[in-house]
């Protein structure tokens, strides 16, 4: 696999490499709940948990949240935070009513029938780091 020349940006500063959301959609078999961004957004690294407490205490603006939460709490986290982009893991799908709030608050969600482990795993495998070492 290659990867695109190192950047200055925070997912190179940790030895990965920006992603599509497009490109995670593939990886991962995911299917796109919401449109995706005009832009294909770049996602620079992830965070993965389904406790949202966490999320908020640990992760970065800007990143995949990687969960198996499928409340509102969810894409009221990734509001808070920036986060342009949901994936659900284990095959589940949230409610009509959190894919319209996603949708309202311009946030892709994507759902994948693999565990948050294999996830994380495969991302990881295609360049993309985690958001924080210590998490």
């Amino acid at each position: 696999m290659q990867y695109p020349a190192a950047a200055s940006t925070a997912a190179a500063k940790k030895g990965g490499f920006p992603m599509h959301i497009s490109k995670i959609a593939s990886l991962l078999d995911a299917k796109i709940l919401t449109s995706l961004p005009v832009n294909d957004d770049d996602i620079e690294l992830a965070f993965s948990s389904d406790m949202m407490s966490d999320v908020l205490a640990f992760a970065d603006r800007h990143m995949l949240l990687i969960t198996g939460l499928t409340n509102p709490q969810s894409v009221r986290t990734a509001e808070m935070l920036d986060i342009s982009c949901i994936l659900y893991v284990r095959g589940k799908i949230p409610p009509e009513a959190v894919i319209t709030l996603a949708k309202d608050r311009n946030i892709t969600v994507l759902t994948t029938h693999h565990s948050m482990f294999n996830t994380c795993g495969v991302l990881y495998e295609a360049g993309l780091r985690g958001g924080l070492e210590n998490a």
